[in-house]
């Protein structure tokens, strides 16, 4: 009985140490808020963000807010990271990027810009590797296009600590960034659904193919496309919604099976237009006339546009997208305070204006310095 005794004593202490160091580490966080650092510094916000939600201004506001791009009085490096370059839409980005840097170098402003990717629009953690690199290398500012709502967090931890500014271009969300710039992606789903509601008059059946599920754009693009339907097109019938993970040859599967499936389809509306390209595919095959919408404007949909394939696409302008990222990491280093959110230009082409030049479309116009 006696040795009985002592083992209950010792199960008893050993708990009450653990409880003692559990209390220690946990800083009362009950709450899952963020602890300090040991170093003192603030903690990440890591709640919820939604850019489409937030208070912030049109790029072109931004501009009559703030007046010229102050001139650093050093030299500039600027490290972007996107997703992948296997995506049109992503090089793309880079290029407009790219292009920023240049107008400021000829402007005399001593700037340059690396961008890099992952593998491939599902390795999260090579893209941090990246991004971690990048820090390393102590780069004066980084704009980050995040696979996911999460991957990229750890990178912008670092570099908050080691000073550099973080602007979270586009999608996937980084809660802790500063600064988004990208279009309202809510509207891309609107944008889509209109379109095809006046062209089906405002009845039938339509699908809808998802990106990668922890994606905010694909989350947003497709809350967008059903909550207009349902508010002014309530006769359309969403007959079909499943996930091809942005992958071209999985949406091409999911369309065949559903054209069968469903013998009065009318519309496909797809998350991205690399999608949607595989989705044409499948209509073509099957000889029914199923009109197909896809987001992100890149060449390839322009030309199927054009040859009477794609139906249309949301564009929202990578190119100038990537040139106003730069401008606002310019406006950021030059001490300039902006809102949370600047939003970027988007609009629909279809046949009516898929030759128009996009400067026009958007009245671009480069940005003014110091």
């Amino acid at each position: 009985m006696r040795r009985i005794g002592s083992l209950k004593a010792l199960v008893l202490v050993m708990i009450f140490a653990l409880f003692v160091a559990a209390c220690g580490s946990n800083n009362g966080g009950g709450n899952g808020a963020a602890a300090p650092s040991s170093s003192g510094s603030a903690p990440v916000e890591t709640a919820a963000f939604n850019p489409d939600e937030a208070d912030g201004v049109d790029f072109k506001a931004m501009r009559e807010q703030l007046g010229a791009v102050p001139k650093p009085s050093g030299s500039i490096k600027l490290g972007g990271v996107s997703k992948a370059f296997e995506n049109e839409y992503w090089r793309t980005l880079k290029e407009g990027m790219e292009l920023g840097a240049k107008t400021m170098k000829d402007s005399g402003i001593d700037v340059s810009i690396d961008v890099k990717a992952a593998q491939g629009e599902g390795d999260e953690q090579g893209q941090l590797s990246v991004v971690k690199d990048m820090i390393n290398k102590k780069y004066s500012a980084l704009l980050l296009s995040p696979i996911s709502d999460g991957n990229l967090t750890p990178g912008v931890e670092d570099a908050k600590k080691a000073g550099i500014p973080v602007i979270n271009v586009n999608d996937g969300l980084i809660a802790a960034a500063p600064n988004f710039v990208g279009p309202k992606a809510i509207q891309n789903g609107e944008l889509a659904a209109e379109w095809i509601a006046n062209k089906i008059n405002k009845q039938g059946e339509v699908a809808i193919v998802i990106g990668m599920p922890k994606a905010f754009a694909a989350r947003q693009r497709t809350a967008g496309f059903e909550n207009w339907m349902k508010a002014n097109a309530p006769d359309v019938k969403i007959v079909e919604k499943q996930n091809a993970d942005w992958d071209r040859s999985k949406a091409k599967d999911l369309a065949q099976t559903w054209i069968k499936k469903h013998p009065d389809l009318k519309a496909i509306f797809a998350n991205n237009d690399t999608m949607a390209l595989g989705i044409v595919e499948a209509v073509k095959a099957s000889g029914k006339n199923i009109l197909v919408v896809g987001v992100d404007g890149i060449g390839e949909a322009y030309e199927s546009i054009k040859k009477g394939e794609l139906a249309a696409t949301v564009d929202s302008f990578p190119k100038y997208k990537g040139q106003i990222s730069v401008e606002v990491a310019l406006r950021v280093l030059g001490g300039q305070k902006l809102p949370r959110v600047v939003w970027t230009p988007q609009a629909l082409i279809d046949s009516t204006n898929v030759n128009t030049p996009a400067e026009e479309i958007i009245g671009w116009e480069n940005a003014k310095f110091e």
